[in-house]
């Protein structure tokens, strides 16, 4: 299991764990398996062998996953790429951050060194200098909020005006205690910012929830009839019991047209779409639920208005 954050990795368990965003205020999170656990499901001598073939790849590898060595010279990328095999990522995975970006592409944490990597790199530092930059950031306590992304939001479900100055996006996951705590704290944040903060939700059911992929498949179904929030509201209130009669009471609790409910479904009719918004969450250092952006930007504070205020000030302010 890794964790979301830079300074607050906890090696490969498989559960739900608290993790510190900040010294002073904690926040918790649900985490994700990554590829290594997943690697259990396979016979042993699959296992072996794969190990092996990545094991020698991230030593060789010219190009990693999510990395742009667009712009450096061949000798620039060279210094990049020694310091990234000389150099440990600092998650808990127990690896090169080399050898992070290629078995456990989806790592925010080796991402963020290998991007350091190149742009001291391309200043022209040597490797040992590099990795000394390297060793600075992975002890520095996060920012508040990284470097914008590109968020798809076309088609997710949206609570506040369309014209809001600031946008949070939620990456969530219905079977996470975490996301359920929340709820009233985000709610607080939009009554505060009736005009100016609107709210995306993103699905990001994770693999050790068992029922997170149905609650999100759930969800929707129940947004295709109108009726997203209604579902969400009920689903996070009655947590933990998220079997599939509980849901389907919700759901005609709310008015829904129960067959066409029942088909979407059992047909499994968002699942691709569900799959292809975790991988753009993923792409975009998502590891863990609630994960939140503010216009683009992941927030790596606490989640309550006090701490937010401040920030959402200065976004209204752009």
């Amino acid at each position: 299991m890794r964790a979301f954050f830079l300074y607050a990795h906890n090696g490969h368990r498989t559960a739900c764990a608290l993790k510190s965003q900040d010294t002073a205020a904690p926040l918790h999170h649900c985490l994700r398996e990554n590829g290594n656990v997943h690697l259990r499901r396979f016979a042993p001598f699959f296992l072996a062998a794969a190990i092996c073939l990545a094991q020698a790849d991230w030593r060789t590898e010219t190009s990693l996953p999510g990395v742009d060595f667009n712009g450096l010279s061949a000798a620039k990328k060279q210094t990049a790429l020694a310091a990234m095999r000389a150099e440990a990522c600092s998650c808990g995975c127990n690896m090169m951050v080399a050898e992070c970006r290629v078995k456990d592409p989806s790592c925010g944490v080796s991402r963020k060194l290998a991007k350091a990597a190149v742009a001291e790199s391309a200043a022209g530092k040597n490797v040992e200098a590099v990795r000394a930059d390297l060793k600075r950031i992975a002890t520095a306590p996060p920012a508040l909020l990284d470097d914008p992304v590109k968020i798809s939001i076309a088609g997710d479900p949206v609570l506040g005006p369309e014209n809001a100055r600031v946008t949070l996006v939620e990456y969530s996951d219905f079977q996470c205690p975490y996301c359920s705590q929340v709820v009233p704290k985000v709610k607080q944040v939009l009554q505060a910012y009736p005009k100016d903060v609107r709210l995306i939700f993103k699905q990001f059911p994770l693999e050790d929830h068992s029922q997170a992929e149905f609650g999100a498949e759930a969800a929707l179904a129940a947004q295709a009839q109108g009726k997203f929030w209604q579902m969400h509201d009920l689903r996070y209130a009655g947590f933990p019991h998220l079997d599939r009669q509980r849901v389907f009471g919700y759901a005609q609790k709310i008015g829904l047209d129960m067959k066409r409910f029942t088909a979407e479904v059992d047909s499994h009719k968002y699942l691709a779409r569900i799959r292809a918004e975790k991988a753009q969450g993923e792409d975009n250092g998502v590891q863990g639920t609630p994960t939140f952006f503010i216009d683009g930007k992941r927030y790596n504070g606490a989640f309550d208005l006090a701490s937010l205020t401040p920030i959402i000030h200065q976004e209204m302010k752009h």
